[in-house]
């Protein structure tokens, strides 16, 4: 997998100069605004109006809302997303890591979304509306997973004959209930621990050559 999977997706709604301070300055409202009443119950006139500017002056950096709430959404998932990949990087065996990922993406999942409850809200909502940032999130995930299998592989820690992106995609898949922001609401922490340590250590039997 390409090492720069994870910037692959767009994000949509994204207009003007990545780098314009004024676009800085909106994102830093938006998450501020989303942190204390809520992405549902934030208007653009509200972050206009912080920065002081015109609803029309948003909309030259960002055609909506939703395209606003989908820069913060990435700035929200980028640190995992890059504690994820620094996991997969690491000269531990591939196994540890492994298990190590499974345990980082509900740690960061339980200490991002419910101890910030209002950004709880915007990751659900991105999550159900297909924002381009949780498909990027999805991609981190899935290049920090193909890091370590394929590294595995090469240590012969794992066994070769199945096909890299094969294994590395149904892996993914049994990652959804650690990292899923409505998933993890419905299950005591505690029960969620167990359950990556007994999907991990399932997957990893699987792996053994």
């Amino acid at each position: 997998m390409d090492d720069n999977a994870e910037h692959d997706t767009p994000l949509a709604g994204q207009r003007g100069p990545v780098e314009h301070e004024r676009r800085q300055q909106i994102i830093a409202a938006a998450d501020e605004h989303f942190r204390h009443f809520g992405y549902q119950k934030t208007t653009v006139a509200d972050l206009a109006r912080a920065i002081g500017v015109s609803s029309a002056y948003v909309y030259r950096f960002f055609e909506s809302k939703q395209a606003i709430g989908e820069a913060v959404c990435m700035m929200t998932l980028l640190p995992l997303d890059e504690r994820l990949l620094a996991i997969a990087s690491e000269d531990a065996s591939a196994s540890d890591r492994l298990r190590r990922l499974y345990r980082a993406l509900f740690e960061e999942g339980f200490e991002l979304f419910f101890n910030e409850r209002r950004l709880h809200d915007i990751v659900v909502a991105a999550v159900e509306e297909g924002w381009g940032s949780v498909a990027r999130h999805k991609e981190a995930i899935l290049q920090a997973l193909c890091r370590i299998v394929a590294d595995g592989r090469e240590r012969g820690e794992f066994e070769r004959k199945t096909p890299l992106d094969e294994v590395c995609r149904a892996i993914f898949v049994t990652t959804s209930p650690f990292c899923h922001p409505v998933m993890l609401e419905q299950t005591p922490r505690e029960e969620v621990a167990g359950n990556a340590a007994a999907v991990s250590s399932l997957v990893l039997r699987s792996l053994s050559p």
